[in-house]
């Protein structure tokens, strides 16, 4: 326990702010966990159907996310993960093509043979290549070197666009090298991992383990402003007035950040780098009575699909999670000044629930349980190339205010493991957890020291746009 407990408002309830709350918590300090919405977990959060809760956006875990796995260990619900085999397949004019294997790559026939071979020899080059260098080369022009310009128009670019937009052009290298590298599997192929009870199970054993450590947790609770009073202390402004602490956490993306931020506290912080921007997504989610594929992800990567993925999170979770349903997410990432944004629930089903149909002619009208709609509008960074020279600092103001959010985690894959190593490298910053260092730029990325993954090269599994 740490010698002069402090007050700490730890701003957000996502997967990020719980990380902190249960760490700073576990060394004695007093926290106030403030979320502004319902339910905890960020874009882990869930909803109610026919007695089940259901994560809004999908998720799942490797078997290389250590520092995620650590923390449920924390937790004491390590053991409630369980891990299944699964696999990609890629859409293409009506057919569907598995890409798990180096067979099953000479075999993807929407590539010409010698176009097969170099995409394989760049899935090969990403696993081995050090990243030195690659936050100042884009991903365009790497993988146009490596694959050649007809197999990156056909084949990365969609990918590219599925994720970024019309933004993609400046993304840099590191950013996909880091994808290939999380994506490294055993040598008995891909596994992914969920748990008992779904993500639910997850925020609320952090509830339950930050109350019995006598935190606070306000729901329901949006932040209006953060500033500092004249003597310099933190404050924290809500509907219920202004409160003061002797630390603030932040958790929020940084255009929300921005907002907050008073004039005091302006004064003395650096400045925040502003032109970082979000891609938003939205999740269309169906509960039908049979599957539609064996795949866990089909990339819809044509123009024609209103929607950039199909994933049928039933191949992974287990029927006494989710019943015997069968739970399809039909994702689309764009900004959120995109105008398909702001689209009626009833104008998505009517343009993508016939588009699903004719990808998948066996699914009929009654076969349809029920759909929900979900949008979240700050999801992954827009990156651009010197990525790592704009990422925010995790000290703001020395000893009083930190940040811990998604524009820091780059060059790591944005994900809840990607928001744990970002929360743990600002809790090393606040000198907690020291055994984690702040993050720095080598040979090889921070993600991977901290997970230390076997190293073994594996076929091309191709890097998609995967929350």
């Amino acid at each position: 326990m740490t010698a002069t407990p402090k007050s700490v408002a730890v701003l957000g309830g996502g997967i990020s702010g719980l990380t902190c709350a249960l760490r700073l918590a576990q060394e004695g300090h007093r926290v106030t966990l403030i979320e502004g919405s319902a339910n905890l977990g960020g874009l882990g959060t869930f909803f109610e159907h026919d007695g089940r809760t259901f994560e809004k956006f999908y998720h799942c875990m490797l078997p290389s996310d250590g520092p995620l796995l650590r923390v449920l260990e924390t937790l004491g619900i390590r053991d409630e993960v369980y891990w299944k085999p699964t696999t990609f397949a890629y859409a293409h004019q009506g057919r569907f093509f598995p890409l798990n294997t180096a067979l099953d790559l000479l075999k993807f026939a929407p590539l010409r043979f010698i176009d097969r071979i170099r995409v394989g020899i760049t899935g090969l080059y990403g696993r081995l290549v050090s990243d030195k260098g690659l936050d100042n080369v884009t991903t365009v022009k790497w993988l146009t070197r490596l694959s050649g310009a007809r197999a990156f128009a056909k084949f990365w670019r969609p990918m590219l666009e599925a994720k970024f937009g019309d933004r993609y052009h400046d993304v840099p290298a590191l950013w996909f090298w880091t994808r290939f590298n999380r994506e490294k599997g055993e040598s008995s192929g891909e596994r992914k991992g969920y748990i008992k009870g779904g993500y639910k199970h997850i925020t609320d054993t952090f509830a339950r383990v930050l109350s019995a450590l006598g935190s606070e947790i306000r729901l329901n609770t949006a932040v209006q402003g953060i500033d500092l009073d004249t003597e310099g202390r933190t404050l924290v402004t809500t509907a219920a007035g202004v409160e003061k602490f002797d630390q603030i956490v932040i958790t929020l993306p940084t255009p929300q950040v921005e907002q907050l931020i008073g004039p005091a506290l302006r004064h003395e912080m650096p400045a925040l780098d502003t032109s970082t921007d979000y891609q938003g997504v939205i999740n269309c989610l169906l509960f039908i009575k049979k599957p539609l594929t064996t795949h866990y992800w089909v990339a819809t990567p044509e123009s024609d699909h209103p929607f950039d993925g199909v994933v049928e999170t039933s191949t992974l979770t287990d029927t006494a999670d989710r019943g015997h349903r069968h739970v399809v997410y039909l994702t689309k990432y764009l900004h959120r000044s995109d105008e398909r944004f702001a689209a009626s629930d009833d104008c998505i089903r009517a343009y993508w629930i016939p588009a699903l149909k004719n990808l998948f002619p066996q699914l009929q009208d009654e076969d349809i349980e029920a759909t929900h709609i979900f949008r979240a509008p700050f999801v992954e960074p827009i990156y651009k190339l010197g990525q790592m020279q704009l990422r925010p600092p995790e000290e703001l103001i020395k000893n009083k205010v930190y940040l811990a959010n998604t524009a820091q985690v780059y060059p790591v894959v944005t994900s809840w493991n990607g928001s744990v190593i970002q929360a743990e490298r600002t809790l090393a910053v606040m000198g907690i957890n020291k055994s984690v260092a702040p993050a720095t730029v080598g040979s090889r990325t921070e993600e991977l020291k901290l997970n230390k993954p076997r190293a073994v090269a594996q076929p091309l599994r191709p890097a998609v746009a995967k929350v």
